[in-house]
């Protein structure tokens, strides 16, 4: 049997986006059927701190999502272990991917911003790391990538915004996974 595609969703402060992108891609995967396993970090973390209530009430507004579990997070500063764990990071903005390029240079070929992939990823019968490696991202220009957007400081409306977006975007990225073989 094959593993599952292990993934690494990436944020500042492993406090609201990347959180938001772990839950979700978790919960999409088990219902599509994909076998995934899902880290969350940031890259400027205190450790150990819970997500926030704006970023969890964001989660209980996409209406989707089983959001019994979410006091279990904590927050988790990106390691060199995660990073060689991961078949693919997932950050939410272009400064993510260059400070994985800058202080973990070894993960740059598999690390992206969510964006990106939901645009660029192939869809193929093609393993998902050899499809992450054909798409050369340690050396894609970063001014091109979008950003979803730190609702950090903001109101629940702007949390909200930015867990639909997220949604949508991990719906194309489950997709884009697909089922292995049983």
């Amino acid at each position: 049997m094959t593993r599952p595609v292990r993934i690494v969703t990436l944020c500042t402060g492993n406090a609201a986006r990347s959180v938001m992108a772990g839950v979700m891609l978790e919960q999409l995967a088990e219902h599509e059927g994909a076998a995934v396993e899902i880290v969350t970090a940031g890259t400027h973390v205190v450790e150990g701190q819970p997500m926030g209530m704006r970023t969890k009430q964001a989660l209980v507004a996409v209406g989707e999502l089983d959001t019994a579990g979410l006091g279990r997070h904590r927050s988790h500063q990106l390691t060199d272990a995660d990073c060689a764990w991961a078949d693919v990071i997932v950050a939410m903005e272009a400064d993510h991917v260059a400070y994985v390029r800058a202080r973990h240079d070894a993960a740059g070929h598999k690390t992206s911003t969510i964006h990106r992939l939901a645009r660029a990823l192939p869809v193929s019968p093609e393993p998902f790391g050899d499809r992450v490696t054909a798409l050369n991202l340690a050396s894609t220009d970063l001014a091109a990538d979008r950003d979803v957007l730190d609702p950090a400081g903001g109101d629940q409306e702007d949390y909200d915004r930015c867990a639909a977006e997220i949604f949508e975007l991990c719906q194309v990225l489950i997709a884009l996974v697909g089922v292995p073989p049983g």
